[in-house]
């Protein structure tokens, strides 16, 4: 007799149909990562849930996107862009107003769900190159009308909603290539709606498309890499995978060139220099709040996968995958490219899910010291040549093993690897049956790193069926990230926005920083000004009202700059 097959939820497979508000929401309408045998039954015991609660899904969104009100522009202003860009590349249609007006926070996921796009732009144009920004943008400051851009709307804290309507700049359409590659310089100039793989391919394969003497790569690998822009790297301050090595994207970008209302911003590529305070840094995570980023300077570096080692490890205990992670970044022997630490509960759901939390391995972990909820698991890569990556991990391996650890070889790791990028898919599936799966990250100091992570976990923790799994993984001598993963299943969605509001409180309260690498949006601006200061606030307030007068770049209240409609 064949064994009897355990309910699983019918997960959806289907392509979204064209023109409704799924194939918006949806990560990449083509790619799709659902939950295993083991996270299902996992789902069920916390929240208490039956096969019965995944037998009917939730609206999913599936409606053809229906706005219900023509755009607000005059036919004058749409001709007058149409003659700048060209009819093909302006776009009036409910459905192009939506997908353009929409980023992928769970807020924007949720409205649409329900067949909501309440703030959208008027019209989409799609520039050309950035002769066309420059004319955009001058028409746009003496018409008062408001703009917006988008790379690949990839952005989780609402960073550009049109809450004025006006008009988005969808940069990925044409302007999306590398424009040249200097090997003496190790830099390249790229557009800003270039796609993170096609930036990473392009440099690969240097030397074929651009004579380069040796191939390349971005350094910069966050879990979007697949879904967001290099520009929107730039004004959201991200940060890669492998940042410990090759640094945020802060660090990675060298010189910028921006339109805004009151001109071109065009910051030079020399890397050290004594000459007042950096524009090119204050333009660094301004969020389309300052101008347009049409072109971007950027560092590139050694392409040598051959060289990558990998290393894993389990320690005892949190406070010890801590001290030997400090050590390797304070050791100032070489750095690790990917560097993270899980605490312990990520750490027992990770090998849960696996299958690995029962069985020889537990029983050989048990054995070893390594005890469930105590013990985390740390995973890493080092790049670079040869011999300088056989000595990081050699050096990190020792100072591990000096704080209790055990080698798990470079297993784990190459397992990470191969999900890296795709666990961001299975969100759908979970919100088709009322769970939410979030995330929020902060950046923190080594002395206040565990107070942090107790003080919100034990918020999190108090609220009854909530997972709350953590790790650290961009590191600095001065201290590091925590990003707390959230799952549970409110009774609807108000409950965790108050939830998640609560959290953050939390997180100002326990010292950590407003955001590490998502940016700041709409969704983090109530908290900026009491994280930064007024004083500090004065002085963006005051770069806004220089380069933006008319406040039409991306108004309504990102990054704190002006009230939200």
């Amino acid at each position: 007799m064949k064994p009897i097959k355990s309910f699983q939820p019918d997960w959806r497979e289907d392509v979204p149909a064209d023109g409704s508000y799924r194939s918006i929401f949806k990560y990449d309408p083509k790619k799709f990562s659902h939950p295993s045998a083991a996270w299902y039954e996992m789902f069920k015991k916390e929240f208490n849930m039956t096969d019965d609660d995944f037998r009917k899904r939730q609206p999913g969104g599936d409606e053809r996107v229906v706005l219900g009100r023509k755009p607000g522009l005059s036919k004058d202003h749409i001709d007058a862009f149409i003659n700048i860009v060209g009819k093909e590349n302006v776009s009036t249609d409910d459905y192009s107003r939506a997908r353009y007006g929409h980023g992928k926070s769970l807020d924007e996921n949720l409205a649409m769900r329900k067949g909501a796009a309440d703030r959208v732009p008027d019209l989409a144009i799609h520039p050309r190159n950035k002769e066309d920004v420059a004319k955009i943008v001058a028409y746009c400051n003496a018409q008062r009308i408001s703009i917006i851009t988008y790379g690949a709307g990839s952005g989780v804290v609402i960073g550009m909603r049109s809450d004025r309507g006006g008009i988005v700049l969808v940069m990925r359409t044409h302007m999306n290539k590398v424009l040249a590659v200097n090997d003496a310089n190790q830099t390249a100039v790229v557009q800003p709606g270039m796609m993170g793989p096609d930036y990473e391919a392009a440099l690969n394969d240097a030397p074929r498309l651009f004579g380069a003497a040796r191939r390349y790569t971005c350094g910069h690998f966050p879990q979007s890499f697949e879904l967001a822009t290099v520009g929107w790297w730039i004004l959201a301050l991200g940060s890669g995978q492998a940042s410990t090595y090759y640094g945020d994207a802060y660090n990675i970008v060298l010189s910028q060139e921006y339109v805004t209302p009151a001109g071109i911003i065009k910051t030079r590529d020399i890397p050290g220099t004594a000459t007042g305070p950096k524009v090119n840094d204050m333009m660094k995570g301004s969020e389309g709040a300052f101008g347009i980023l049409v072109e971007a300077t950027m560092k590139i570096f050694r392409y040598t996968p051959d060289n990558r080692q990998r290393f894993a490890f389990m320690f005892p205990s949190w406070e010890a995958a801590v001290n030997a992670s400090r050590e390797i970044v304070q050791g100032e022997f070489g750095l690790p490219a990917v560097l993270r630490i899980s605490d312990p509960e990520e750490t027992e759901i990770g090998l849960k899910l696996k299958g690995f939390n029962d069985g020889v391995l537990d029983k050989f972990l048990r054995f070893r010291g390594f005890m469930p909820m105590e013990r985390c698991l740390c995973i890493g890569t080092v790049e670079g040549e040869k011999g300088f990556a056989k000595h990081v991990k050699k050096t990190a391996s020792k100072i591990a093993h000096r704080f209790g650890a055990m080698s798990l070889t470079g297993y784990a790791t190459k397992q990470w690897e191969h999900g890296r990028y795709s666990d961001v898919h299975m969100r759908e599936d979970l919100l088709d049956y009322g769970i939410i799966i979030d995330t929020l990250e902060t950046g923190v100091t080594w002395e206040n790193l565990h107070r942090l992570h107790q003080g919100v976990r034990s918020f999190v923790k108090s609220r009854p069926g909530t997972i709350c799994t953590t790790h650290a993984s961009h590191f600095y001598p001065q201290g590091t990230n925590l990003y707390f993963i959230l799952i549970l299943k409110p009774k609807d969605s108000d409950e965790f926005f108050r939830f998640r509001k609560q959290i953050v409180d939390a997180i100002v309260a326990h010292g950590g920083s407003v955001s590490h690498h998502h940016g700041i949006g709409r969704m983090f601006a109530p908290w900026i000004e009491g994280y930064l200061g007024k004083e500090q606030m004065d002085v963006l307030r005051a770069l806004k009202r220089h380069f933006d007068p008319n406040d039409i770049m991306n108004p309504g209240g990102t990054l704190g700059l002006d009230s939200a409609d």
